[in-house]
């Protein structure tokens, strides 16, 4: 078990690696950099959410594969969802196991979702994701509800993949990233165009790399990269900065970049 004085020290290490990689050069290479085209909030939420349903695998895959995915929505991420063609989406891949059709799927749910809602945001609040102490899990259940209704289904040809059809007990790794843009707010790479959310109510985005980083670290016990994990993890980062523990997302890939010596 780490001592508190193990804590300060890695705390110290972690704020200078956050401090070297949260920078605004951090976006050119990154998936946030799609959200970040746009000014309207509500296009910010649907380029967020559809580029971060995407963003696993090499990144340079990821890159090329968002930018083929903002141009089938004309470069115009809510016009598209309100009044596009959704169904003369091809049946084409869109990135690895994502195809046209989970693309058609979860496009009908969010025309459904901006239309009676007018944003994600809104609708956070209407469902009470906003106030909830586990917010990107009460949002997904709800997302879920509606890509469920505007389907008539709540399957594709198998497990969606849009978001986890059972996310009770997933990382959703995705999600979590995708609110770090939308609300964390100190104006350098994240987007922080939410006012609902906190950055304090934010999870760490777990992923394999972020997860083995952690348990080299010492930040994180638990073997499976599940919600359990998650929250473990976001409740260390909470000890070092209570008011804003995602901060730490980028000291975790700064640490995977230096091979996890620090």
């Amino acid at each position: 078990m780490m001592t508190e004085a193990d804590l300060s020290g890695l705390k110290t290490k972690l704020d200078i690696l956050a401090g070297q990689y949260n920078v605004p050069s951090f976006a050119e290479s990154d998936p946030v950099q799609f959200p970040r085209r746009f000014s309207d909030k509500r296009d910010i939420e649907i380029s967020s959410l559809l580029t971060s349903t995407i963003a696993w695998g090499r990144r340079s895959m990821i890159l090329a594969d968002a930018e083929k995915l903002h141009c089938l929505l004309g470069g115009e991420p809510l016009r598209f969802v309100l009044d596009g063609d959704i169904e003369a989406i091809g049946e084409g891949n869109i990135h690895r196991t994502f195809f046209g059709r989970h693309l058609r799927y979860f496009l009908r749910g969010l025309r459904e979702l901006y239309r009676n809602y007018g944003s994600l945001e809104d609708f956070a609040v209407a469902t009470g994701a906003a106030d909830s102490e586990a917010a990107a899990w009460t949002l997904a259940e709800n997302i879920n509800a509606v890509l469920c209704r505007a389907n008539r289904s709540c399957r594709l040809d198998g497990p969606s993949r849009c978001l986890p059809d059972k996310p009770d007990k997933s990382a959703l790794k995705r999600l979590n990233m995708a609110l770090r843009w939308l609300v964390r707010r100190d104006g350098i790479v994240d987007i922080g165009c939410w006012e609902a959310l906190r950055p304090s109510q934010l999870f760490i985005p777990l992923d394999v790399h972020s997860g083995n980083t952690s348990r080299a670290l010492g930040l994180l016990t638990r073997r499976q990269n599940d919600r359990k994990a998650v929250e473990e993890l976001t409740e260390v980062l909470r000890r070092f900065n209570p008011d804003d523990p995602t901060v730490y997302d980028f000291a975790l890939f700064g640490a995977g970049e230096a091979g996890e010596e620090v």
